[in-house]
């Protein structure tokens, strides 16, 4: 069984894989295949746990190649901080491409914070309704991480070294620094 963290960014996934990085019977990823293009870019390997943002925009895929044979985390935090993390992050990765891209012809000038809403709205509303028929979904929050890593942990069988992972749980991972 293969595992997919769903999230928008900016909500504790780096961390969250890091941690899985402490179970031995699955491999983890963060973002390990988002260069790859075609068919080879769902290719994950048996009992592997990924997490990449870029997911939410090839959830049609992704149900094609796993759909409900998968385990699906929904990590989520709170809108509103991740919103002004997000803002932060204007001019690059995925909230740029989102505005340059995805919405094409936004004014550069326009609000961030709000921009940044609208991504997150968007990215959450698309896992939402592409988790709406999976029946191994669990949702997780970066404010009680912790329990729902352990939740998590439990659900799929993890072996390993649960301690190491909790502890790479709390540390920062990416924090915007702009």
């Amino acid at each position: 069984m293969n595992v997919f963290v769903l999230n928008s960014g900016r909500c504790g996934s780096l961390g969250w894989i890091r941690a899985c990085g402490h179970i031995t019977n699955y491999s983890a990823g963060h973002e390990s295949r988002a260069h790859v293009v075609g068919p080879a870019r769902l290719a994950y390997p048996d009992r592997h746990i990924e997490a990449d943002n870029r997911l939410s925009w090839l959830l049609g895929r992704l149900d094609r190649a796993y759909g409900r044979d998968a385990f699906y985390v929904h990590l989520l935090r709170d809108r509103e901080q991740a919103a002004r993390s997000f803002a932060k992050r204007r001019h690059f990765g995925i909230l740029h491409a989102y505005e340059q891209g995805i919405l094409w012809g936004a004014d550069p000038r326009g609000d961030a914070l709000e921009l940044a809403r609208d991504y997150l709205e968007t990215v959450e509303s698309n896992i939402r309704l592409f988790l709406r028929d999976k029946p191994l979904v669990l949702e997780a929050r970066l404010e009680r991480l912790e329990d729902d890593f352990l939740e998590f942990w439990s659900a799929i069988g993890a072996e390993g070294d649960r301690e190491a992972a909790l502890a790479e749980l709390a540390k920062r991972h990416n924090a915007s620094r702009c």
